[in-house]
């Protein structure tokens, strides 16, 4: 009977102990969960620039060259040299190809003898005609004596010039065995290599195409055009020398400026479109004829925008966000629509006010929205005074 005595005072003896233990377990566990707990992460955020800006409207376009031949053979005959390397440039008056010129030569050095005959004829004929003026005033020849040597002196001297004629060209023909290119550009390849027979006016030897300045065709919209042709008469802008920006298919922005210097005078009914053409030039041979170009005209409303750095807008399957320091600088997302670029900066047509606070750097830190933050304010990016930039894409 005295051993149930015994255990229960153990158990009055243990169970405080127990207690105890347990409470400082805990009061250790709710130490360590405040020291783990990690403060907000620090990220740079910049105040959205607001500045008035030009539109511009963005097309699709085309490289052309301002000039471009087809070499042609001018005589038939065959290739006996070709004078240029293919692919390089030439100016105008290069010589291209060599045509067999031996038959051409003969042919003008015939022309040259008939030439020679016809004025030694004219020669005597004329001598004739003065010494029969003399003796008609004698009466020592008949009228019609002297008629017939009149007559054989002029026929004479048109003989003379239909040789002068005939002498001129075969010199062209014979010039034109030497293929020499029309206009200064690029060249192609040989068409028509050593020995193959060219035939006048049909063969076509090589091409070439100019290289400085290009043309960028592009077509705007009935309604874009409409737009432009009303503010042009209301004098908001200039009806001819529009400028234009200009960007290739691996340019991020537009570095190449030129001018429209051309409008079509009709609009496809088809399209509904009308064909413009701007030249730019091309001194450091940037564009290619053919490549496809992106182009923004210059519109006319000056607007206020609000622009950001690209590095802050992130993508969520189809949509653009971005993350701003809300209240008790908790990250807070917002949806943005977004505009081109402007130099180095992103125009935001919607989703954004004049006073947030972008969060530009330390993205990788926001796990889920609200999450609270410490923001360093950083700037958003120097623009030039007179910044022109692009408008959202249509």
């Amino acid at each position: 009977m005295s051993y149930p005595l015994c255990m229960s005072a153990r158990s009055r003896f243990v169970l405080p102990v127990i207690a105890a233990a347990a409470l400082a377990i805990s009061a250790c566990s709710r130490g360590g969960a405040q020291a783990a707990a990690p403060p907000p992460p620090e990220v740079d955020a910049a105040q959205v620039v607001v500045k008035p800006v030009r539109q511009w409207d963005e097309f699709s376009g085309r490289i052309a060259a301002t000039d471009a031949v087809d070499v042609r053979a001018r005589v038939s005959g065959y290739i006996d040299r070709i004078a240029f390397k293919e692919g390089n440039e030439v100016k105008a008056g290069d010589l291209l190809l060599v045509i067999d010129p031996r038959p051409y030569r003969a042919a003008y050095d015939s022309t040259v003898a008939q030439l020679a005959r016809a004025r030694a004829a004219e020669q005597l004929a004329q001598e004739q005609e003065q010494r029969a003026q003399a003796l008609i005033a004698a009466n020592a020849i008949s009228r019609e004596e002297f008629d017939t040597l009149r007559a054989g002196s002029t026929q004479s001297s048109a003989d003379v010039r239909a040789a002068e004629a005939a002498v001129a060209a075969a010199k062209l023909n014979l010039g034109f065995t030497e293929v020499r290119s029309p206009i200064a550009g690029r060249v192609s390849r040989a068409i028509l290599t050593l020995g193959n027979l060219a035939q006048a006016d049909q063969s076509v030897l090589t091409n070439v195409v100019s290289q400085d300045p290009v043309y960028v065709y592009f077509q705007p919209d009935e309604q874009t055009f409409l737009r432009y042709a009303e503010l042009a008469r209301k004098g908001e802008r200039a009806k001819s020398a529009n400028p234009v920006r200009v960007g290739l298919a691996n340019d991020k922005n537009y570095p190449y400026t030129g001018t429209v210097n051309f409008i079509n005078n009709q609009v496809d009914p088809a399209t509904g479109t009308i064909n413009l053409r701007a030249v730019v030039p091309n001194p450091d041979r940037i564009f290619t004829p053919g490549l496809y170009a992106r182009v923004q005209l210059e519109g006319s409303a000056d607007l206020t925008a609000i622009l950001i750095d690209d590095k802050a807008v992130m993508t969520d399957q189809d949509r653009k966000y971005v993350y701003v320091v809300g209240p008790e600088n908790k990250a807070v997302r917002k949806d943005v629509t977004l505009g081109d670029f402007a130099d180095e900066l992103r125009i935001v047509r919607s989703g954004l006010g004049a006073n947030d606070k972008v969060i530009v750097a330390g993205l990788q830190k926001i796990f889920v929205p609200n999450t609270p933050v410490k923001p360093k304010i950083v700037a958003m990016g120097a623009l030039p005074p007179a910044a022109m930039v692009a408008s959202a894409a249509k």
